[in-house]
């Protein structure tokens, strides 16, 4: 079993004032031995305008805060999960993208993934925001890879509004994920709604740990998140959890730990093995026989790629 840490945060436009924050937390999940710490989406800057994102928008080789997460991560050993945004690689004066890396205790970027699903929405209606991610954000086309951490697990990601489709989260568990991750900036409205109900659907529906560091607060006038962050085990149940202080325009960063305990992963799995009939979905590009032999490396946990990667 292994020690693990979500932080909580409240991003601005400045991120020197953004990377203090973050070293506040990592000294604290450092100082409780934590394994790794995961950090929210967008934990490097969150603007007021499209204009102002690409602005700040840097390659993480130039970047002062991925420099700055990566010394503190080799200095700490420790490993940190943090959402930044990234230059598009074919458009890079009009679009950025929306990603999370990994950086191992040796402060190397290992893993990175870009988030497909981008949140568009008009709450206006309804009192909440109107938000139209896609006007500065390009959306990742592929789902993550799963890897290992030594001595936590096996890890997927997701971002944020990617845990509103099953299917990502479903992707991510058929490549062996035992954690995947929600790093998120949830609005208030929404966050209220379903923030905690979609995070343990999730785990509950995939047999994971749901880990979901989030953003809180208010980041500018425009801008105020939820916070909530939490960790959910694979029975649902809610095993960290940081209050919400939404209504504060500067609250402090905060952290919460909990354990993975792959023994209890492995028991929720024995006992209540999911059977899913792909089939009787009539996926397209899936026959009968391949659901049939997706649905046997299933049972297996031997899947490594998903029906449509395979078989397309």
């Amino acid at each position: 079993m292994s020690l693990i840490a979500i932080g909580q945060l409240t991003s601005t436009s400045s991120l020197p004032h953004n990377l203090t924050q973050c070293r506040t937390l990592i000294a604290r999940a450092a100082s409780l031995n934590c394994k790794a710490l995961f950090l929210p989406e967008a934990s490097d800057y969150i603007a007021s305008s499209p204009t102002e994102s690409l602005s700040l928008c840097q390659p993480t080789n130039k970047s002062e805060f991925v420099t700055g997460l990566r010394a503190e991560a080799k200095k700490h050993k420790l490993a940190i999960h943090v959402g930044i945004h990234e230059p598009s690689w074919t458009d890079p004066k009009t679009k950025i993208r929306n990603t999370v890396i990994w950086i191992d205790e040796n402060g190397h970027i290992v893993h990175t993934y870009q988030k497909v699903h981008l949140f568009d929405v008009d709450l206006g209606e309804s009192g909440g925001p109107v938000l139209k991610e896609s006007a500065v954000v390009e959306a990742g086309e592929k789902v993550g890879e799963v890897w290992d951490v030594e001595g936590v697990g096996r890890v997927g990601s997701a971002i944020c509004f990617d845990m509103r489709f099953p299917e990502m989260s479903l992707a991510l568990r058929r490549r062996g994920a035992e954690i995947i991750t929600y790093p998120s900036a949830f609005t208030v409205p929404t966050g209220k709604a379903h923030w905690e109900v979609l995070l343990r659907a999730r785990a509950i529906e995939t047999q994971s740990y749901a880990v979901a560091a989030a953003q809180v607060g208010r980041h500018n006038e425009k801008r105020v998140s939820y916070g909530h962050s939490m960790i959910v085990d694979p029975w649902g149940k809610i095993v960290a959890e940081i209050k919400g202080r939404e209504g504060e325009d500067n609250p402090e960063p905060e952290i919460a730990t909990a354990v993975i305990d792959r023994e209890l992963l492995a028991k929720v799995r024995r006992e209540m093995p999911l059977n899913r009939r792909m089939w009787v979905f009539s996926l397209p590009c899936v026959t009968v026989e391949v659901a049939d032999a997706v649905q046997r490396c299933l049972s297996r946990d031997l899947i490594s790629t998903s029906v449509n990667e395979k078989h397309k």
